[in-house]
């Protein structure tokens, strides 16, 4: 029976989609149609499209845009032929990829283009990241990426926007991943990486060019369970930069709230590096980041406050295994030494899981003062929203009366 359920996973769809698709909007007599070829692979001398979709017997296929282009109103599509995740070169590839592996590369590529000062990395899993961090050094923001959640990073999609050097190469190659997609590999990277048979490794020529594709949109669309369809452009964060921000003010009967204090310059750093984590994060979703890495990720959730719960005791959880793991070389969940425990845990409240001094992140507005005291408890010095609650002026009251700083975006981050 055990091999019969493992059988499941190694079936390959043969999908009957077609060559082509196009995709027609009509207005009257204006037609405009977006043109679209499937994508295959070449692996082992036979041409093969997706290994299947989310799960083991769903046809799936992939489309890359290779004509047209949408215009509506003072919307444009994304110009055909700058291929990213849907025109992939398979340096190795054991297995080739299925919907998700791509979709995972998809939504890391999403993230990294805003992050192209220094080198970054990206990881997710069931499309959502488990770690992001930005260093000087390659090598230093995969470690940090990977530690900031190493259990759910395990088989997860590494994305990075700077040719994977031996070092960096040597510590994914010590990692269970699926996917590792970069834009080159330096000599002797591929023997490395060859370790692991079955790591789809992907080389994609733009990601050095991601810049280009910050801002630009493409229409997205969603089936509904009786076939309809629902199209929206892709969400574009407007809140780029530092000017792009707001302190934090609201009027309450009659009465003028604002932040007491303005961020201090690396309080902006981790605020807008947040707000671009944020934007491929599934809602609702508060996240903390510390010195430009993710320190908790909370996703997913029907309530703002109790996924800011989920992001803080995520981030005590997630040091917790950290520090076990580089002390003794086990999980913490692995750990049986009860006095080995208790001083792990002792260290992570000591620091409240890293919290100290981080930013907060929040998808959508806080309704009430209770979501963004979760993280002012906890020792955050900075929170990043939207802003536009009735009571704004609660947070503000909030952060005021412990000293933490708030801005505004003035846009929501939703993603569904």
């Amino acid at each position: 029976m055990a091999e019969d359920l493992k059988q499941m996973y190694k079936t390959i769809m043969d999908d009957h989609f077609p060559p082509r698709m196009e995709v027609s909007f009509v207005d009257g007599d204006e037609r405009q149609t977006l043109f679209y070829d499937k994508a295959t692979w070449t692996i082992d001398n036979v041409e093969k499209g997706l290994r299947y979709g989310e799960n083991p017997g769903q046809e799936a296929a992939l489309y890359r845009l290779a004509n047209g282009n949408l215009v509506l109103g003072e919307t444009a599509t994304i110009k055909p032929g700058q291929y990213l995740a849907s025109d992939i070169e398979l340096l190795q590839s054991g297995k080739h990829p299925g919907k998700t592996n791509l979709t995972d590369a998809d939504n890391a590529l999403n993230i990294l283009r805003y992050f192209t000062g220094k080198p970054c990395v990206v990881i997710v899993k069931h499309n959502n990241p488990c770690g992001v961090a930005q260093s000087d050094l390659l090598a230093d923001a995969y470690h940090k990426a990977y530690m900031a959640d190493r259990v759910a990073a395990f088989g997860g999609c590494i994305a990075l926007n700077r040719a994977v050097d031996l070092i960096t190469a040597q510590a994914i190659s010590e990692q269970y991943a699926e996917v590792v997609v970069a834009p080159e590999y330096e000599e002797g990277v591929m023997a490395v990486l060859a370790r692991r048979k079955n790591l789809r490794v992907i080389r994609i020529d733009n990601i050095s060019r991601l810049q280009n594709f910050v801002g630009q949109r493409c229409v997205e669309f969603k089936s509904l369970i009786d076939g309809g369809v629902i199209a929206q452009w892709s969400f574009a964060p407007k809140t780029r930069t530092k000017t792009d921000l707001a302190l934090a003010a609201c009027e309450y009967q009659r009465k003028a709230y604002k932040i007491a204090r303005e961020p201090l310059s690396n309080e902006y750093d981790d605020l807008l590096f947040g707000w671009l984590v944020e934007s491929g994060i599934s809602s609702n979703s508060v996240i903390y980041v510390k010195d430009m890495v993710t320190v908790g990720i909370g996703t997913g959730e029907q309530d703002r406050v109790g996924v800011a719960e989920i992001a803080r005791d995520k981030a005590y959880r997630k040091l917790a295994d950290r520090i076990c793991f580089e002390k003794h070389g086990i999980s913490y969940n692995d750990m049986k030494d009860v006095d080995l425990l208790q001083e792990i845990d002792n260290l992570v409240a000591n620091v409240n899981g890293g919290l100290i001094g981080a930013s907060m992140v929040s998808d959508a507005f806080f309704p009430f003062r209770d979501g963004v005291d979760v993280g002012i408890k906890e020792g955050i010095s900075a929170i990043i929203q939207p802003g536009g609650s009735n009571n704004d002026y609660q947070s503000i009251e909030a952060c005021n009366e412990a000293g933490v700083t708030m801005v505004y975006t003035g846009q929501r981050s939703f993603k569904h």
